[in-house]
């Protein structure tokens, strides 16, 4: 979906039968931009091939992440993608160590590392497509406006063997074609407590764990962005120029510096841990093309920058973060310490942070 486009209501959707039409008469359109093109969600998009057998096979499976990810590990090395409107994060490795959660489980690993929120996984899809360069097979789960949470595509060095098993393991009875969709959640804005501004900034200077800002934040009656905006220029918020970003991917590459960077949509957020080497920039797209890793940002997208400052036990945790314009964070980048070095105090991060170029304003943003 487009920044501003909600989910058409299903009365002035396409057909299901229109859908598979025009994905033949745009064979060679991107999913996302096609349903962008036909004021549909991606998932709309998928759902009208469910059940088809002239193409590609997609069938319809149990999105939960309990029943999903158990399974997933079995199909080795693959790529996982999970994305906002304003970057796409693209990690290689296999599933690992699942925890579950009511409300938010965990797949922990060095190279596949993600906070899972379930409410959010309303749609799935098993896809096996023929493309022009082979067999291209993702399973692929939406939320309930039908834009992508998460996606995993199997790569050559993946266990296809696995792969009926698992689509068959997964499946649901209902095979129909098509889904309802629900109009996409509004982003929330900055919000703001002026009141109790004093308070944040005592309770901020005795946070002992970066998890617990949140926490302090909604207590607070506030949010990540509002509380950034009502103390910027304090200890803890530098706001920042917004080609902070790019600057700082760049010169993190050219340091060889490790990060820890996460991307995340409502239903889920991917962890990138490493090095970033491989810089190319396109039109308004910044790319990251490791081996690996690859991240895909609208550097156009970014309205504000932050650097932040929390104190924990190992010492102060110091981000970039980067929102758009309707107060969405697009990503944080952290500093990573060696993990071959036990006394690493992260003093080339901070150095990195501390030279990016401050906003030229008189005050941030209301």
């Amino acid at each position: 979906m487009t920044q501003t486009q909600d989910t058409m209501p299903s009365a002035t959707k396409p057909t299901p039968a229109e859908i598979r039409q025009a994905k033949i008469d745009n064979a060679k359109m991107r999913d996302r931009d096609l349903a962008d093109k036909l004021g549909i969600s991606e998932a709309d998009l998928v759902a009208a091939h469910v059940g088809r057998r002239d193409g590609d096979i997609v069938t319809r499976i149990n999105p939960h992440p309990d029943q999903l990810m158990p399974l997933v590990s079995t199909l080795g090395e693959v790529m996982a993608l999970t994305r906002n409107v304003s970057a796409v994060h693209e990690r290689v490795g296999t599933y690992g160590d699942y925890r579950s959660g009511p409300h938010a489980a965990m797949v922990l690993g060095h190279e596949i590392d993600l906070r899972i929120f379930p409410k959010h996984w309303v749609h799935g899809f098993a896809i096996d497509q023929v493309t022009e360069t082979g067999t291209r097979r993702t399973l692929q789960i939406f939320d309930a406006a039908g834009d992508a949470v998460h996606k995993i595509f199997l790569r050559e060095t993946s266990n296809h063997d696995a792969w009926a098993d698992v689509v068959a393991a997964l499946a649901v009875d209902d095979q129909s074609e098509g889904i309802e969709t629900t109009a996409a959640a509004p982003i929330e804005p900055a919000k703001q407590n002026p009141a109790k501004r004093d308070v944040l900034l005592e309770e901020w200077a005795k946070l002992t764990d970066t998890h617990q800002f949140m926490r302090l934040t909604s207590k607070l009656g506030m949010n990540r962005l509002g509380a950034y905006r009502l103390v910027a220029g304090e200890k803890w918020v530098r706001p920042l120029e917004t080609t902070a970003v790019e600057t700082l991917i760049n010169t993190v590459s050219e340091a060889g510096q490790r990060t820890i960077m996460f991307v995340g949509n409502p239903g889920n957020i991917q962890i990138h841990w490493g090095r970033l080497d491989t810089i190319k920039p396109m039109g308004p797209w910044v790319n990251v093309l490791d081996k690996r890793f690859n991240l895909h940002l609208r550097n156009d997208h970014v309205a504000e920058v932050y650097a932040i400052e929390k104190p924990t036990k190992r010492g102060p945790a110091i981000s970039l973060e980067a929102f758009d314009d309707r107060g969405m964070l697009i990503l944080q980048i952290f500093g990573m310490r060696d993990p071959n070095n036990d006394s690493d105090d992260l003093a080339s991060w901070h150095r990195l942070i501390a030279d990016l170029p401050s906003l030229q304003t008189e005050e941030a943003p209301a």
